[in-house]
């Protein structure tokens, strides 16, 4: 267990494997302010999609936004408690390529997060989006 701050504790599990990068699950202490984000998708300030065809441009976008999203709730990256990435590829190195950029983001802070592969996303040419849930003060 890792406590990253007085109301978030990472988990990991000596059951497990200890190859992934991420915790198997999280802790917050109440009362948390709970953030919900929706997917950060990789647009631009006047709503283009940025990086068509690549999957780490897309990825640095998004958590981009992510960040953006999250600071206007009075929350940060350091804040998330679990992600869900959704790539939009069934080959697993396009699914590596953005969750690397995403770990990237993320640094030290290794919060459950789910990498799914799926079949298309909402905008044209987009390949990546992240949902977080976050607590802050």
């Amino acid at each position: 267990m890792r406590r990253v701050n007085d109301r978030i504790e990472l988990i990991r599990n000596d059951d497990l494997t200890d190859t992934v990068d991420y915790a198997c699950a999280a802790a917050v202490t109440a009362p948390p302010r709970t953030i919900f984000t929706a997917g950060a998708c990789p647009l631009d300030a006047e709503g283009a999609t940025v990086g068509a065809g690549d999957y780490a441009a897309q990825a640095h976008q998004v958590m981009r936004n992510l960040r953006t999203a999250l600071r206007g709730a009075g929350a940060d990256l350091t804040d998330v408690v679990k992600s869900t990435v959704y790539v939009a590829s069934g080959r697993q190195e396009d699914l590596v390529a953005a969750w690397e950029v995403v770990r990237g983001h993320f640094g030290d802070h290794d919060a459950p997060s789910t990498l799914l592969g799926v079949a298309v996303l909402g905008y044209d040419d987009q390949l990546v989006e992240v949902e977080a849930v976050a607590v802050a003060r």
